[in-house]
């Protein structure tokens, strides 16, 4: 907290898209739109990351109940949950950060981080 961090994002493997806040509902259901103050600039921040990695652009995620919108949700339309890393970072400190969800494979074999850098340099730079 001590670091005044202003953008920030987290890699994950499980699936293909750049999720934004809010990551959980305010109701406490699932699967709905749960927009932030600063909505329009994680859309545009998501779309950013997603245009730079072309495989993520042209996907609607690894499955067919993903649907998401050329690599890019709303963490809450996906699903819902408390404490996420990304709102943490948004509500109590001002950083505006993103997940990335690099790939289908949630545990990828070593080998195939050299892949992963050339589907994703072009968007962290």
């Amino acid at each position: 907290m001590s670091v005044p961090f202003v953008l920030s994002a987290n890699l994950h493997g499980g699936d293909l898209v750049a999720n934004y806040p809010f990551d959980a509902t305010c109701d406490g259901t699932q699967r709905h739109y749960q927009g932030s103050p600063d909505d329009a600039i994680f859309r545009q921040l998501s779309a950013a990351y997603s245009n730079g990695n072309l495989q993520m652009a042209g996907t609607r995620g690894c499955s067919k109940e993903d649907g998401f919108y050329h690599g890019t949700t709303n963490g809450a339309a996906w699903y819902s949950i408390r404490g996420g890393m990304q709102d943490f970072n948004y509500l109590a400190s001002n950083c505006f950060e993103i997940t990335i969800e690099m790939g289908c494979v949630k545990f990828p074999p070593p080998v195939t981080l050299p892949l992963y850098w050339a589907l994703n340099k072009n968007a962290m730079f």
